[in-house]
């Protein structure tokens, strides 16, 4: 058992939520139970997340996007009373990290994407509000683009969307995870071979064939699976507690 304000702080410090400039508040949102036995992770919170949470007798749900946001409604709708009727009625509390845990350089989503990939993590990689999210994946010896987007298949578990407009053997990748599709001019400045992110924009299909370089999207919800994942796995490790990651696949 575990106190949750000592998680909490924890997490906050490992990924330093100060340095952001993020879109939603980062660390706890919503306090339940003091006393920490199971942690539940997934991407994100939605009804059916929090429900299994509450069946596996969790006491707190870690997530990689909030329940809070500027891109949400400024009031509480139907929908998310409901999620939030759901945390009070099993007393679970919900902690998110969303920009802090796509930019670590140990635990975020990126480093985690580059090794799954069998590239090094480069130099960091993919600006936003003054700050890089993503790295530069490379490899000395280069993969085949073929072969490159098998492992994306499999890393993300969906077969990604592709162009196909760079070179046969990919030695480089920008990998920014999520909806990032905007940072592809960065890649093409860069000299890079290829754009690794969650979701592709209409303009960007144009942009990589008149600029020869790939551009592989592998699903904004599969390539945010690695960050939260490992979160409770550290939490599990640190603090002796159980952890189950819950996989909700979402398409996009």
């Amino acid at each position: 058992m575990a106190d949750r304000d000592q998680i909490v702080s924890y997490l906050d410090e490992l990924l330093e939520v100060g340095a952001y400039q993020d879109m939603t508040p980062n660390g706890l949102q919503v306090p339940g139970a003091e006393a920490v036995e199971r942690v539940i992770t997934g991407v994100s919170p939605g009804l059916e997340l929090i429900e299994a949470a509450a069946e596996r007798g969790a006491q707190m749900v870690l997530t990689h996007h909030g329940l809070l946001g500027d891109f949400l409604p400024d009031h509480i709708t139907p929908l998310l009373k409901r999620r939030l009727q759901a945390l009070f009625d099993a007393d679970l509390s919900l902690a998110s990290y969303h920009l802090p845990l796509d930019a670590h350089a140990e635990v975020g989503n990126n480093a985690l994407i580059c090794a799954e990939l069998g590239f090094e993590r480069g130099e960091p990689f993919g600006s936003y509000k003054g700050t890089t999210l993503g790295f530069v994946a490379r490899s000395r010896d280069g993969v085949p683009f073929g072969e490159l987007r098998e492992r994306c298949a499999r890393a993300f578990g969906t077969d990604p969307f592709a162009w196909e407009y760079g070179p046969d053997v990919v030695h480089s990748a920008g990998v920014v995870s999520g909806a990032a599709a905007s940072s592809l001019g960065e890649a093409v400045a860069a000299g890079l071979d290829a754009f690794i992110t969650g979701e592709p924009a209409e303009h960007t299909m144009l942009e990589a064939r008149e600029s020869g370089i790939h551009f592989i999207a592998g699903s904004h919800y599969g390539t945010e699976t690695f960050g939260v994942r490992r979160l409770g796995e550290l939490l599990a490790e640190r603090f002796g507690i159980a952890h189950e990651f819950v996989d909700l696949p979402n398409p996009v």
